[in-house]
């Protein structure tokens, strides 16, 4: 497996095929008489880059290619992880509210008792005080 410098480095080919200019035509006086005898004779004009130059274009564009999917793999795995992070937080968080509302449910409860409890047993003093009285 390559490191991650030798990836993300885009290699600069520093040969021309002889003949070439970089723009793909000819330069000087005689580029225009060249072009009509190769337009007379062939019917076809070369346009475009050389097979070498689409070659080296091709090889860098696949590069670049490779380190942004590199690159995406790396984000994904980050995003991930921090997702998978956040899980375990909220799964702690839960935990703790869940028994934090189960406590709470069990003193209501036990209040409501006592309530019932108190409520009952004063309206039985109030009867037996009011009972008396009379």
């Amino acid at each position: 497996m390559e490191s991650d410098e030798e990836i993300r480095r885009v290699p600069e080919f520093g040969f021309e095929p002889a003949g070439a200019s970089t723009s793909g035509r000819e330069a000087g006086s005689t580029a225009g008489t060249d072009r009509a005898q190769s337009a007379a004779q062939g019917g076809q004009r070369r346009r475009g880059r050389s097979p070498a130059d689409k070659e080296h274009k091709r090889l860098k564009r696949l590069l670049r290619n490779r380190v942004s999917a590199q690159q995406a793999r790396e984000r994904k795995k980050a995003y991930l992880n921090d997702l998978e992070a956040k899980v375990k937080d909220l799964e702690a968080k839960n935990s703790e509210l869940e028994e934090r509302m189960s406590t709470l449910q069990n003193e209501n409860n036990m209040l409501r008792q006592i309530l019932k409890n108190t409520t009952v047993s004063r309206r039985g003093s109030n009867s037996n005080a009011n009972g008396e009285g009379q």
